[in-house]
């Protein structure tokens, strides 16, 4: 798309003033959403208020009103939770309550607000807007304020953001504090999964969503749980006797543990709930297994946001403010939100009508249509989980004599293992034989390849690194072996899941195809990579959960110098080339800088940072944390780095250096790891089976167009299958990174929100958008 570049300097919030509150439950990440609206907000030279204790102290007023200072919004963003508290308000639903309300924003001159909370905060808030000039008409009939305030303070203008760990809200993908309770939902069955092992028990897991199953169907997803109930897709009839059946042909394949997971609103088809315990009474009444119940309660909303959070609410943030001060009286109120990678902005009706139309096709029984309302996101979490979870009866599989090669090439990282298993699990369901190669294409080579079954790969999701084993080494030197091998196993397809040298490894595959017909085949790539450096793709799979680590580890960091105050730590961060998890930990971590080789950097830059760690030392926040990615400057290694600012900060502050290493590579994948790796490959796998009927001629396979090499990636908003050869042309191969990467857009938001004084292009936001185009944009692709 080109477009002029529109930059945010001409908008400034001069006279201005914003309040923020958070209303309705809490989320992880709301904190990180209200530092994103304060130091923006200032930032433009706006007023910002805290409004304490959601709308509550909007009609208390007095002291529950307050403005604040760049420094008020220090360490929150690690917080979990809301630092300036939520409420339920019975006040504000009466029109007394919202006249003083009123009153109380006008005696302060505030006119914008930035509402956090559910469908119920954001609805209210819109009401208030709608009665505002009438509100003030009254005020000013009562004596309270003066005509003059009433012209003054015509307008109201709101702006919404979604924090619900339920992700209830529709017209945007993720909420804030989703992906959160997730972590905390995936930390618990994880560990469950180990105490259940040992005995051979079966754990049935109560997850929140009263109104919405999308905890409940991510967090089976990505555990691969036996059985799941969600209020939007209820079992069909006799689903007792089909649960029971399952549980065990499932124990009958040597599986030690069933897991079944229930949403707190989970019904029947006649509306009817479905609860934890009746569910465990059934399978000890049928089955006799051992059973318990846990209920996880309010640990889902508790503890500190995810990484992605903590962007996702910073991007909201930032977004925020800028609709604001680009509102006029005839924008209708908005609700800021993420629709794949991008913040759009949509009317905040359509969207909270579109959410109670979910409830309304739920109440009367049209469950089908609920599923399609909630979104496309939820669509194929249910149509991958449907996919994955139940092994058909072999007599009803399609044969296909297709045979399937699946390997990962790379470095590990987490959330592989998914992937793997979910390309095996389709695969088998379309009826094709699935080989998995043992340590990429050097053990192709030798021949370290074997058939593998669906119960194979039971229990890979959760599993960190490369069960499969995985190398570095690229496949020019064993061609001719590895077509040997091809054509010993009759593999009519490969599946490739790595990082940048699995893309270099298909491409000298491709080249070859003129020499070697066994290479004739469809293949497809996955990027798995903690770098994210793989052109074609804006996330790979276990950049999240290497991002999560190293916010982890930032947070540890700074607690221990909010500690010893007056300390700065250099740490240095993994990506090869790739400044993503520098820059995108430095976000999350809200760190004061970030080196990456994308953007150079001199030492004048160097020395202006060391100076504005200087003044910060002298305002109450007494600590430092600068980023460094390992490529960024050969010169400007982390050691000079770290002995520059130790001699120019002596007095002022000291110096500690951290190598994170090979921990970014370890762990257990996070849910969205878990995830997008289940989802990615499941629909590689599809493709692979369209392009083997495709290209199916006189009894054998044979592929040697450019469409047939393909790579499966995420773009902006939707998966796209892309030729190799046509990403040779966005690649930078000597430095091993694409020549365009949509995050580096993101730099100047970690640089305003450190206090720096930068430029941001706001060209991609500012376009309201509807809810309707969003779903058709959406049918067409995505995730």
């Amino acid at each position: 798309m080109d477009h002029q570049p529109k930059f945010f300097e001409n908008l400034s919030g001069a006279g201005k003033a914003i309040g923020v509150l958070t209303s309705g439950g809490d989320a992880q990440g709301m904190n990180a959403a209200v530092r994103a609206v304060v130091r923006m907000g200032i930032y433009v030279n706006a007023k910002v208020y805290f409004v304490y204790e959601g709308y509550q102290g909007m009609v208390d007023g007095g002291d529950n009103i307050v403005e604040v200072s760049w420094e008020s919004v220090s360490s929150i963003l690690q917080v979990g939770g809301t630092v300036i508290g939520s409420a339920r308000c019975k006040a504000f639903r009466s029109r007394e309550g919202r006249l003083q309300a009123a009153l109380n924003l006008v005696k302060r001159g505030i006119t914008n607000l930035c509402v956090i909370g559910g469908d119920g905060s954001l609805t209210g808030a819109n009401l208030f807007r709608s009665e505002w000039s009438g509100l003030l008409e009254e005020l000013a009939q009562n004596g309270k304020i003066d005509a003059e305030a009433v012209k003054k303070y015509a307008y109201l203008n709101i702006v919404g953001m979604v924090g619900s760990i339920d992700n209830d809200f529709c017209g945007t993908d993720m909420t804030i504090g989703t992906d959160s309770a997730l972590h905390r939902i995936i930390e618990v069955v994880d560990a469950i999964m180990t105490t259940a092992q040992s005995h051979q028990r079966t754990f049935v897991l109560e997850v929140m969503g009263r109104h919405c199953g999308y905890l409940a169907l991510v967090s089976a997803l990505a555990c691969g749980a036996d059985w799941v109930f969600i209020p939007e897709y209820p079992p069909e009839e006799g689903w007792e006797d089909s649960m029971c059946v399952k549980l065990s042909e499932n124990r009958a394949r040597k599986k030690r543990l069933n897991i079944i997971i229930v949403a707190e609103g989970a019904i029947d088809s006649h509306n009817k709930p479905i609860t934890s315990e009746k569910v465990k009474d059934l399978v000890v009444q049928r089955l006799g297994f051992d059973t318990r119940v846990t209920i996880l309660g309010h640990v889902q909303r508790g503890g500190t946001p995810s990484a992605f959070d903590r962007i996702l609410a910073s991007r909201m943030g930032v977004e925020a403010v800028l609709a604001l001060l680009e509102a006029t009286p005839d924008t209708p109120a908005c609700v800021v939100s993420l629709s794949g990678n991008q913040a759009v902005r949509l009317p905040l009706m359509e969207c909270v009508q579109m959410t109670q139309e979910v409830q309304k096709a739920m109440d009367e029984g049209r469950f089908l249509e609920a599923v399609r309302l909630r979104g496309r996101s939820f669509e194929n979490n249910l149509n991958t989980y449907k996919l994955l979870s139940h092994k058909k009866p072999d007599a009803e599989l399609p044969k296909t004599n297709f045979n399937v090669a699946v390997l990962n090439v790379g470095a590990p990282a987490a959330g592989m293992n998914a992937a793997v298993r979910a390309a095996v699990r389709v695969g088998l369901t379309e009826g094709h034989k699935i080989f998995a190669v043992i340590d990429g294409f050097e053990g192709f080579s030798r021949g370290k390849i074997k058939e593998i079954s669906w119960g194979d790969v039971g229990g890979w999701t959760g599993q960190g690194g490369s069960i499969l084993g995985t190398k570095r080494t690229l496949p020019a030197k064993y061609l001719e072996k590895i077509a040997d091998q091809m054509r010993t196993n009759n593999i009519n397809a490969l599946m490739v899941i790595g990082g940048f040298e699995a893309y270099l490894g298909l491409l000298e595959l491709s080249a070859a195809r003129e020499k070697y017909d066994e290479f004739c085949v469809p293949m497809i790539m996955v990027p798995a990579t903690v770098s994210n450096n793989v052109p074609g793709s804006d996330f790979s799979i276990g950049a999240d959960t290497a991002l999560n680590t190293i916010t982890d580890t930032c947070d540890r960091i700074k607690q221990s110098a909010s500690g010893t105050k007056r300390r700065v730590f250099i740490i240095e961060t993994m990506g090869g080339y790739c400044g993503y998890l520098a820059n995108m930990g430095a976000l999350a971590a809200g760190a004061d800088a970030a080196y990456i080789f994308e953007e150079q950097f001199d030492i004048r830059e160097l020395q202006a940072n060391v100076e504005h760690l200087t003044e910060k030392m002298k305002t109450s926040i007494q600590r430092g944390l600068v980023l460094r990615n390992e490529n960024c400057n050969e010169n400007y290694t982390t050691d000079f780095i770290y002995q520059l600012y130790s001699e120019e900060g002596k007095g002022v502050f000291d110096c500690r250096k951290n190598v994170l290493g090979h921990m970014q590579q370890g762990g257990a994948p996070s849910p969205f790891d878990r995830n997008f790796g289940t989802k990615i490959s499941a629909k590689a796998m599809q493709w692979i089976s369209k392009k083997l009927t495709e290209t199916y001629r006189k009894g054998k396979v044979f592929a040697n167009t450019d469409d047939s090499v393909c790579l499966l990636g995420m773009r902006r908003r939707n998966l796209v299958f892309q030729p190799l050869a046509e990403l040779k042309d966005e690649t930078d191969f000597v430095h091993r990174i694409p020549k365009e990467q949509w995050w580096l857009k993101l730099r100047p938001l970690m640089k305003i929100l450190a206090k720096y004084k930068t430029s941001y292009d706001v060209s991609d936001s500012g376009q309201l958008e509807h809810v309707a185009t969003l779903r058709k944009e959406a049918e067409t692709g995505a995730i």
